[in-house]
């Protein structure tokens, strides 16, 4: 979404988004499997190997932008930081609250 991607080069990062193919790979099972509560090992083998080509063009870190993808990839599944955008939003809101 143009949100993160102007939130993070604010910050001086570049983002790196993958190809079209590989997003449409992304949503389709986001909406047909995880969407769902359905996790395959082949899926997860997808979006690791998108990761990688990610990887491969200069990425630093991962964010899965969708609170669905944290359900299959998590920060042991990859060797660069994966940033959980629901989690890191869940603990913001809290140190708000009790701010």
């Amino acid at each position: 979404m143009d949100f993160y991607k102007q939130k993070l080069r604010e910050q001086n990062i570049e983002p790196i988004i993958p190809n079209e193919e590989d997003q449409v790979f992304i949503h389709q099972k986001i909406y047909s499997e995880l969407g769902k509560g359905i996790v395959k090992q082949e899926t997860k083998n997808g979006y690791l190997a998108i990761i990688q080509k990610l990887i491969s063009e200069g990425a630093e870190g991962v964010i899965p932008g969708c609170t669905e993808i944290p359900l299959i990839i998590k920060q042991e599944d990859v060797n660069i930081p994966v940033f959980d955008t629901t989690r890191i939003h869940s603990e913001a809101a809290v140190a708000f609250a009790f701010d």
